[in-house]
């Protein structure tokens, strides 16, 4: 790990300068940052991407199966894009 100390308004880039983080701002025990990156590159918090792959984990050990019953059992789920009934002429 890379440890960089550095102070409000400078910055750190990453890659070819196609991300670049800035410190905005520190109170008490906060830093605030801004991070400018292609769109393509998603950013968030650390814990939320945790969160996205327990999710992801979860929905995979689930068998198929047990969600056609719970869409039988739901007359209110939407339809699956596959299943759209085609629109009247």
């Amino acid at each position: 790990m890379l440890v960089l100390s550095r102070k409000i308004d400078e910055a750190l880039i990453i890659g070819n300068a196609e991300i670049r983080i800035v410190v905005l701002g520190i109170q008490g025990d906060q830093v605030k940052l801004g991070i400018e990156a292609p769109r393509h590159i998603t950013v968030m918090r650390e814990e939320l991407f945790q969160a996205q792959q327990h999710n992801q984990m979860a929905s995979l050990s689930v068998p198929p199966e047990t969600l056609t019953d719970l869409t039988a059992s739901n007359p209110k789920t939407p339809l699956r894009p596959q299943e759209k009934k085609p629109k009247s002429p």
